[in-house]
């Protein structure tokens, strides 16, 4: 049996992993399921918390962690390239708490020196 599939391709730990990485690396894990199969779940999934959100829902994922909607009240902002002033009307934003168990398993892990950027 294979060793263990790492979880980012990225060559440095500080890349964030992409979609296709995520729908790749499921279809390996989960080889009794077809790519396309794999592509269209995460897909869908990604589809269904976005309408979610959009609709104002909250989404709980115990263990994982939960995404909701924070509110960011009207405000002046100013325009970098004139410095002039200028009013921000208020917007709704996405929001993501961890749960307990995500939090632990990540306080977890060894910090990356993000210092060095240098290949």
């Amino acid at each position: 049996m294979p060793g263990p599939i790492p979880m980012c391709q990225s060559k440095k730990a500080s890349l964030p992993m992409t979609k296709s990485e995520l729908i790749e690396i499921l279809a390996r894990r989960q080889a009794h399921l077809k790519s396309d199969d794999v592509d269209l779940a995460v897909k869908s999934l990604l589809e269904m918390m976005g309408q979610a959100l959009s609709d104002g829902d909250r989404i709980e994922i115990r263990g994982f962690g939960s995404f909701s909607l924070h509110y960011r009240p009207p405000r002046l902002g100013r325009n970098p390239k004139t410095g002039e002033s200028v009013a921000l009307p208020g917007k709704h934003v996405p929001h993501f708490k961890p749960g307990k168990e995500l939090r632990e398993r990540v306080s977890s892990v060894v910090p990356v020196d993000m210092s060095d950027t240098t290949d």
